[in-house]
């Protein structure tokens, strides 16, 4: 079992105005949000800064000025290859001329995000948008039954949205069942960036408890997806849609299934030894180093069971870089519970 803590560091880092109630609430900001912001695209050469009062505006083409906000002005910064910190010290006379002498011209139009008269965000031709409403709509329409935790001390709710991201954090209040004692349930984290500050992803779990601070206690058969906003980034809607119908599968066919199953792991050995289990380990595709890692973290429980192999190889994949590692990983581990129903030993 392993503790996520994604849902904590969320909820110290964002403001009240980035709270929603309910999934409702917060599907409504975001169509608001992207009802509000539009495109444009324009060639660097035609983006002008212009010091405006104690700030600075943006001139975009013929479309008039902007003011931008941290993210922005930021994207701004990397495309003229300046310090942020370094122009941020400067007067807005000072730090316009420093723009001027650095932005860059090209035959390629960039995208300018903007909202009412700031700039949201400033990318590449290169960068595609996927909407917070877009991958919200998944979630409304594959994750009915699923809602926020309770609120954590402070307010947070696990629903946020703001200038530069959204995060999502949903349980099955109904989806619990028992095991020896131990209850488990499914939730899911789902999380995007309009403006390209995150990738946009989901990680699904089986987790026995929630505490105030929106640590996820004790989660098992942990399985994250998550892709870039390149060409390609919409087909991330696909493989998160069948990532939620997997989870809800599960759920349902758990309710009856699940603790038989899990107690069944918890009480079967993959072999007597540790080199008989390595065997059993190789016939799943488990690679040596993995599984000497796993074992290694099993046998200090004292026993090779289904069940504390799988805990160790599902904790052990958390560690990879690499999303497409992880994954398969995680779905290698958790194909070992199949081995309770086949009556392997």
């Amino acid at each position: 079992m392993t503790n996520l803590t994604r849902a904590h560091r969320e909820l110290y880092r964002r403001s009240p105005d980035e709270r929603f109630a309910s999934l409702s609430d917060l599907v409504r900001h975001c169509r608001v949000q992207k009802a509000a912001s539009q495109d444009r695209w324009e060639l660097p050469q035609y983006l002008v800064p212009n010091p405006r009062d104690d700030n600075m505006a943006l001139k975009v083409g013929t479309d008039g000025e902007f003011l931008m906000n941290d993210w922005s002005f930021s994207q701004l910064c990397g495309l003229a290859g300046v310090s942020k910190e370094t122009v941020n010290r400067v007067l807005p006379e000072t730090a316009t001329s420093i723009f001027h002498d650095t932005l860059p011209t090209g035959s390629k139009p960039l995208q300018i995000l903007t909202s009412g008269d700031v700039v949201r965000s400033i990318h590449g031709a290169s960068y595609t948008r996927l909407w917070n409403t877009q991958l919200l709509e998944v979630v409304q329409e594959f994750a009915t039954d699923f809602q926020a935790p309770q609120k954590a001390a402070g307010g947070g709710t696990g629903l946020y949205a703001g200038e530069q991201d959204l995060f999502c954090f949903l349980i099955d209040p109904n989806g619990w069942a028992e095991i020896e004692g131990e209850a488990f349930a499914p939730g899911f984290f789902v999380w995007n960036s309009e403006v390209g500050k995150r990738s946009v992803g989901i990680s699904t779990f089986w987790f026995q408890a929630v505490c105030a601070n929106h640590i996820v206690w004790d989660a098992v058969e942990v399985v994250e997806f998550s892709r870039k906003h390149t060409a390609n980034v919409h087909e991330a809607l696909l493989q998160i849609r069948r990532t939620l119908e997997q989870l809800v599968e599960k759920r349902d066919k758990r309710r009856d299934g699940f603790v038989r199953v899990l107690r069944q792991a918890m009480q079967t050995r993959l072999g007597s030894d540790a080199e008989e289990v390595q065997k059993v380990l190789a016939k799943s595709g488990i690679s040596r180093t993995l599984a000497a890692r796993a074992l290694e973290i099993a046998e200090q429980r004292g026993a090779f069971t289904i069940f504390a192999v799988v805990d160790a190889l599902t904790r052990l994949a958390g560690e990879l870089q690499n999303a497409g590692e992880r994954l398969e990983a995680d779905q290698k581990a958790v194909g070992l519970l199949d081995l309770v129903a086949a009556g392997t030993q």
